[in-house]
């Protein structure tokens, strides 16, 4: 039986990850599916619409095994941080296939351009050279693929698999890598086709159209959410209080913390502050990301130390249970189905995230909750 892993961070979980799904089935009918999933923020810095415990619900319904947290120290960081973690779960799961989308669906030429940022040694002088200009790092490595071998990789999904690949080679995770083509654009906020991004989605919140585009348990959970504002008002209530100090958190670099400062009193929202102090060095995301940080308080010091401690189960259904119960002789970090004094240090960053998402999205502090099963 073929153990597939997959990584997503369902924000929310759409038509195009039934696709998905139901590709993998056909590919490998008697396969069993473990997901590493992100929960309450995300790799580009947004807090997730839907809490892990509703996103978990979910992936079981719709034929997911086992439902693994991808922790807040991987989840909120850039690709290729997002990518260790996430390789690494699934490597100590036992894992022997992964399933991505991707724009140019080729795992051939994702390995040789791996293989090229691992092992050539003009590539990172490259890197380095282009971010010398005031190049962002995701332009520089791809302007630096592209110099070395002629070959252009520059969609956000493809740049995403990319950095499973390279991780799967550097951890000698003895994992296959099988790609789906992606049709639609990650970035595109228009609802039209038969299946759009998560990010025109979130656009279209209000819009009922976007029911076309959701299965039914997404919408149910998604039509008793608030619109949430409180995100930007904890935010800059934490920088007016810690002022410079502010430069002790994750990607908090370079003296950005005094463009933060010199632009924080009149702005009046994430978005606004983030166009005032975005330079051509910053990305949009990058900057969303570090301001996650402030907020949820990753000090560098804990966004360094990159170690897997621990696997945090949030679902699971009978094929799930009756794995995790082979396998975790195995493994030689703790497994946590539930929250006691045991793994409470553990969970210690996990837990605060928790709290800080529930105060903002107003919503009952969960934290503490056991696996769904089903």
């Amino acid at each position: 039986m073929k153990k597939i892993g997959i990584i997503c961070e369902y924000n929310p979980f759409h038509n195009g990850h039934i696709y998905h799904l139901n590709q993998i089935k056909a590919m490998f009918p008697q396969s069993f599916i473990v997901l590493v999933m992100s929960s309450s923020f995300t790799e580009r810095g947004d807090i997730s619409i839907l809490n892990k415990w509703e996103k978990t619900s979910i992936a079981l319904d719709y034929g997911v095994d086992l439902v693994i947290e991808l922790p807040f120290i991987y989840a909120s960081q850039s690709a290729d941080i997002f990518s260790y973690g996430a390789i690494a779960i699934l490597k100590e799961l036992k894992v022997d296939t992964i399933v991505f989308g991707t724009e140019t669906n080729n795992s051939d030429k994702l390995k040789k351009l791996a293989m090229t940022q691992i092992n050539n040694p003009d590539y990172d002088k490259k890197v380095k050279e282009y971010l010398s200009q005031g190049i962002n790092y995701p332009t520089a490595t791809s302007k630096a693929v592209k110099d070395i071998t002629d070959e252009e990789i520059i969609f956000p999904n493809d740049l995403l698999g990319l950095s499973y690949t390279k991780e799967i080679i550097k951890q000698k995770a003895n994992i296959e890598i099988v790609t789906i083509k992606r049709n639609n654009n990650f970035n595109d906020k228009e609802l039209k086709g038969d299946i759009v991004s998560s990010t025109a989605i979130r656009a279209n919140l209000k819009n009922k159209l976007i029911k076309n585009y959701i299965p039914k348990e997404t919408y149910n959970y998604l039509k008793k959410k608030k619109e949430n504002n409180n995100y930007f008002n904890f935010l800059k209530y934490k920088i007016l209080t810690e002022q410079e100090n502010i430069n002790k958190y994750q990607t908090v670099d370079e003296g950005i913390e005094n463009r933060i400062l010199k632009y924080i009193d009149n702005s009046n929202n994430l978005d606004e502050l983030i166009l005032k102090i975005k330079t051509k060095r910053y990305t949009y995301n990058k900057l969303h990301r570090m301001f996650t940080h402030i907020l949820c308080g990753l000090s560098k010091e804990e966004a360094h130390d990159l170690e897997l401690k621990y696997i945090r189960v949030l679902g699971f259904n009978k094929e799930g249970k009756k794995y995790l119960n082979t396998i975790k002789k195995e493994i030689n970090i703790p497994i946590i189905t539930n929250y006691n004094q045991k793994n409470a240090s553990l969970l210690e960053l996990e837990t605060k995230v928790d709290k800080i998402y529930s105060l903002i999205m107003e919503s009952e502090n969960n934290y503490r909750q056991q696996p769904i099963q089903k």
